[in-house]
Formats: structure tokens, sequence, C-alpha cells
């Protein structure tokens, strides 16, 4: 069984990863945007493009994932993720590549929500905290690997070539999870019958509250940190993106270490808010060395990153926990989907933000909501 449970777990970091490399590609693909004629506010409306999709379709996703399992929802998925991507490699103009990467992002929420209930179905409490924190480094890995290998195959291949990469990897994904993942045990049909919504209280909603306040410095300073150590601090595309690796590798590191730290203090929520201080804590020092001009500016927005990134596995944990297993895809869709509303929103209007007020006000915008997710964050129940 344990075995099993941690061949599980490797599945579905492969399928959340698989799913997040677009997204973390598209991050390092905004200088080559910008030299193919897009302004910063078109580059920033595609890369919330991918997250825009993800939110028309989360929800659905966690229905099918309680209802029909976590293979097939991933694996049908994943399939999609890999044709829409070939598409949006062909497409051409604004619209065209935004209409394809929406769809990108449309088919990747089917490995956000589904290999969440695979950790929550294998996983005791007293490990499902370190196993989410586990999971949820698929993101930063993939960003660490997108970081790497972005600059180098937009080099030689463009931007077609990356999406065509990104859609390669969706590929060998779709056939690992089609042959080999197990769903976990379900429920009876009485315990089905006899769940009642846990959206009736408030303790889920003021979870989704507060993660959608942490989701705007986690996406201000990972999307913008190589628009800014490239435009503003003049470094090269490939040093911006070994930087973004390091940072996405920290934040991996972060995560498994707070995903730990939930497990042994019993709790996922005090964590949560105790890192929203930290957060906010780093960004507003991002934001003031930005706006004094600071040679700090770059390790600190490095460190941002990590931080913003380390706590995502808290809420996601708390989110399936609080919930419980009849609604635990549902309610990992709707935070999901809660999320991606702010990540598709933040690199949007901040683009158009950094614009007439500059970097500056922008970290500190974020730094501040991250401050305002502290006192939103519930206590743990009973």
């Amino acid at each position: 069984m344990g075995a099993n449970r941690w061949l599980m777990l490797g599945l579905g970091m492969l399928a959340q990863g698989a799913c997040y490399l677009p997204t973390g590609a598209l991050i390092l693909l905004v200088p080559a945007l910008r030299a193919q004629g897009f302004g910063l506010g078109d580059v920033g409306l595609l890369l919330g493009a991918p997250s825009a999709g993800m939110v028309l379709a989360l929800i659905a996703w966690g229905w099918c994932a309680d209802r029909y399992g976590e293979r097939l929802t991933m694996t049908v998925g994943l399939t999609c993720a890999t044709l829409s991507l070939t598409a949006a490699a062909y497409a051409t103009g604004l619209a065209a590549l935004g209409v394809t990467l929406t769809l990108v992002g449309a088919a990747c929420a089917a490995g956000n929500a589904a290999s969440g209930r695979v950790v929550l179905g294998w996983f005791p409490p007293r490990r499902r905290g370190f196993a989410m924190g586990l999971r949820q480094t698929a993101l930063p890995i993939s960003g660490a690997l997108a970081g790497l290998g972005t600059p180098l195959v937009v080099q030689a291949y463009g931007v077609r070539g990356v999406l065509l990469a990104c859609a390669a990897v969706c590929l060998v994904s779709t056939l690992a999870v089609g042959l080999f993942v197990v769903d976990p045990p379900r429920p009876g049909q009485a315990a089905v019958a006899a769940a009642g919504s846990p959206y009736r209280t408030a303790g889920l909603w003021r979870i989704h509250g507060a993660s959608l306040l942490l989701v705007v410095p986690q996406f201000t300073t990972s999307v913008f940190a190589v628009a800014y150590l490239v435009g503003e601090r003049g470094w090269s595309e490939i040093a911006a993106g070994q930087a973004a690796a390091v940072a996405y590798l920290l934040g991996g590191a972060g995560r498994l270490a707070c995903g730990r730290w939930s497990d042994v203090v019993a709790s996922r929520l005090r964590p949560m808010r105790q890192l929203a201080v930290v957060n906010a804590a780093v960004v507003l020092l991002v934001a003031a060395a930005t706006q004094a001009g600071s040679g700090l500016t770059a390790p600190l927005l490095v460190l941002a990153v990590a931080v913003s990134m380390s706590g995502n596995g808290l809420s996601y944990t708390a989110v399936a926990e609080h919930a419980g297993p009849v609604w635990a895809g549902r309610a990992l869709g709707t935070q999901n989907t809660v999320q991606n509303v702010g990540a598709a929103l933040t690199p949007a209007v901040l683009g158009l933000l950094i614009a007439p007020v500059g970097y500056g006000a922008a970290f500190a915008l974020a730094g501040a909501l991250a401050l305002l997710a502290a006192p939103l964050t519930p206590a743990e129940p009973g």
C-alpha cells in the first residue's frame, strides 16, 4: 500500500507539473513576445489567458473527479491540453493566441483539480500536509525547468518551439497517468447521500478569500521578475531565467517545509496566517528596494518569489480536509478557480499599472494585500 501510495503521488505530481509547464514557460516568453510586437498590456492578457481558461473549467473538472474518478479526469484533460498547445503553437495574432491559450488553461485544469484528490484519498491526515506540500512542489519544479529550458529553446526554435515542447510533455504525462494511476477508495453511497455542503459555514469561503489575496504577491513577483530584471536591470534573458529557476526551487523547498510544519503542529491554517505576514514583509521590502533603485532588489525579488509560493499547499490541504472526501474535488476546483481568478487578473491589471506608476508601486500593492490575508484566514474548526 505504501509503495502504491507514493507512486500515485508521483503520478499526480507529474500531471500537476505538466499542467503548469505552459504557464511557467509563458512567463519566460515575455521578452520574446515583446519582440514580436506585443505591448506589455497585451502580454499581460496572454499570460493571464491560461488562468482564465482554468477559471471556466475547474469546478466542472472537480465534479468529474468526484463522480468519475481521478484517472479518467486527468487523462482526458491532459489529452485536451496536448491538442490545445499544438494549436497555440501555430496560432498567429493576439486573438488567436489568446483563445488557444485559454483552451490550454481549461484543459490543464483537470490536473489541478484531480491530482489533489489523489493525495487526499491515499494519504492519512498525519502525512497529508507533507504529501500535499510535495505535490505542490510540482509547480516550482516545473517553473524551474521552464526557467532553465525556455530561454534556450526560444533562441533555437522560437515561441512555437516552446509551445510544442510543452505539448510533448503533456503527451508523455497523458500516457503515464492513463496507464498507471489507480483511483483511491471512494466513500460508499450512504456517505455520499449523507454528506451536506461544506459551504454552509464561512470557513471554506474565508480560506478561498485569503488564498485569493495571496495569489497577488505570488503572481506579481513571479510574472514580472523576468521583465523587471531584463528591462530595468539590463540582465540577459538567460540570466533572468536562471534567477527564476533558483526562486522556483527555493519555493519548492518552502512548500515541503510548510507541509511538514503543518503536520507537526496539526494545523494548516495557523501556519498559513503566519506565513502571510512574512510574505507581506518580504514583498514590501522588494517594493522599497525597487523604488530606491537598490542593488538588493534582485536577491530580494528571488526571495519574494520563493516565499510567496511556499504556503500554497497549506490552503489546498485545508480546503480538502474541510470539504471531506465527498466534496473534495468540487472544493479543490473552487479553490483553484478562486486562485486562478487572481492569477488571470494580476498580470493583466498590474501590467497596465506598472507602465504609469512603476514596479515599486505594484509590489507595494501586492504586499499590502498579502498582509490583509492574515486576519481573513480562519481558525481551525473546533
